[in-house]
């Protein structure tokens, strides 16, 4: 089976056509046509439903499959000193192995009954990845904020994949059944109706719509609950470059440089002045490369910075092992521009799902994030390490982003941000695709919230029987571990 996986993931890279041969496979005749009318489009959802009931998404029944297997494949092409440390991080708790675990997951989805209603996932939508980032007028708005794994498919997917978050992240707090059932409840219900309202919006007036921490600060019941969440939204809006550069530089030798705190931010070593010169034009080809993936107004902004350094950097739970760097630019000497290098590996679910239709996974993630976004950073942009073959997209590095911190919510903490979410994860979807096809299939009724509530409660134990597999594998030496 992982054999095959991994065939199907080698021919659709293989398979991927450059942007001229897209463009000569557009049909101008279906061009400008319209999607029908909207008590239409609401009517192929009910169809939908029909094919696969909302009921059959309860289904978790998991195959016998071995998840150490599947997430060592998931390692194939990872920087192999630092697996350790990623299996460091999921072995901390159920949670944080759910964090790491997306291609287990998407696995576990292919072989279950699912909607064929399509939408642009987000591919790993789990609580923590939602969170607060700037939009180019510098409002703060929420929503998701990881796109590593983008790629059409069935929406249930990813409301799956968060439901089963909020139930996980529950039971880690010690919260009944019955709290857990309500968060999932209200997560599903305001999804339902965020995506009836949206079906009927003006077109433009959908693609408009921002979610903003205003519209978290209106959702909180109590006055304790706004002061956290004004504490995480203030703290946001101090997060930039010129914040980056006050702790994460040093001088050496008379030039402003990244400071290294090894194992997570580090430089390459570069012995000889050759390796140095090598070195510094591979970085320069990239950039140049990546300002050619950027809108001419940007280009012209970027092209007032000058590259600085550019270090190592280890990040997240499931991007562990894979190639990150971040660099730093100048501009008049004083005015610093962070940006962050991450590898963009094909997504966990190309192997379940049509390949992408990119030549460049980072071209994959960047137009996903701009599509499923209500707004975007204005770096963000995409290149290949040429000496490697290795995709890679662009992004300002910490730009007004907040998370909250759900370890310290209670029961009625956690059922507000998962409305906050429904709020978040129903626009992406009404922006990036049909809410009105949507709309048909969840209906009005709570039976897709039902159905919901029950998957995401079987596969919490799923996630925590496979917790327990990894630690013991990790006891029996199977697994090597680095705890930070």
């Amino acid at each position: 089976m992982l054999d095959s996986t991994a065939a199907k993931r080698t021919q659709a890279a293989t398979d991927r056509a450059d942007p001229k041969t897209l463009a000569a496979q557009e049909d101008p005749s279906t061009l400008f046509a319209g999607r029908g009318s909207l008590a239409a489009r609401i009517e192929q959802g009910k169809a939908a439903r029909k094919k696969v009931p909302r009921a059959e998404l309860a289904a978790c029944k998991i195959d016998d499959r071995d998840p150490i297997e599947l997430l060592d494949a998931s390692n194939a092409g990872r920087v192999t000193e630092l697996i350790p440390i990623r299996y460091g991080r999921m072995i901390a708790s159920p949670f944080a192995f759910y964090r790491g675990a997306a291609p287990l997951m998407a696995y576990d989805l292919s072989k279950l009954p699912h909607s064929n209603v399509n939408v642009q996932l987000g591919g790993d939508a789990h609580l923590a990845n939602f969170g607060l980032f700037a939009s180019p007028e510098r409002r703060i708005l929420f929503g998701p904020n990881d796109f590593d794994e983008t790629l059409p498919g069935p929406f249930d997917w990813d409301v799956r994949r968060l439901a089963a978050s909020f139930v996980i992240a529950a039971r880690e707090r010690g919260f009944a059944i019955r709290g857990q059932r309500g968060v999932v409840r209200r997560l599903c219900q305001t999804f339902r109706q965020r995506i009836a309202e949206f079906s009927g919006m003006d077109t433009l007036d959908v693609w408009y719509c921002q979610f903003g921490a205003a519209n978290m600060l209106a959702i909180a019941d109590s006055t304790e609950e706004r002061r956290k969440e004004l504490a995480v939204i203030d703290k946001a809006r101090q997060q930039s470059s010129r914040s980056v550069m006050t702790h994460a530089t040093e001088l050496v030798n008379g030039k402003l440089r990244i400071k290294d705190v090894p194992p997570l931010v580090y430089h390459i070593p570069l012995e000889s002045p050759h390796d140095q010169k090598k070195y510094h034009a591979l970085v320069r080809r990239f950039f140049a490369d990546y300002r050619l993936t950027l809108p001419d107004d940007r280009r012209a902004l970027f092209d007032r910075y000058e590259l600085v350094d550019v270090a190592i950097r280890v990040v997240g739970i499931g991007s562990v092992g894979t190639r990150c760097y971040e660099a730093l630019f100048m501009a008049d000497g004083e005015c610093p521009l962070f940006l962050q290098l991450k590898e963009a590996r094909p997504s966990v679910l190309e192997g379940y799902l049509p390949p992408s239709r990119y030549p460049n996974h980072g071209q994959r993630v960047v137009n996903g994030q701009r599509l499923l976004q209500s707004a975007s950073d204005i770096f963000l942009g995409w290149s290949k390490m040429r000496h490697t073959g290795n995709d890679f997209y662009v992004r300002q590095l910490r730009d007004m982003k907040g998370a909250f911190d759900f370890a310290t919510f209670d029961v009625e903490d956690l059922g507000e941000y998962a409305v906050s979410c429904a709020h978040a994860l129903a626009h992406s979807m009404a922006k990036a695709s049909d809410p009105a096809l949507l709309s048909g299939y969840v209906g009005k009724s709570d039976a897709f919230d039902e159905a919901i509530v029950r998957f995401a409660l079987a596969y919490a134990e799923q996630n925590e029987a496979d917790w327990t597999i990894l630690k013991a594998a990790v006891k029996a030496g199977r697994i090597q571990v680095i705890r930070e």
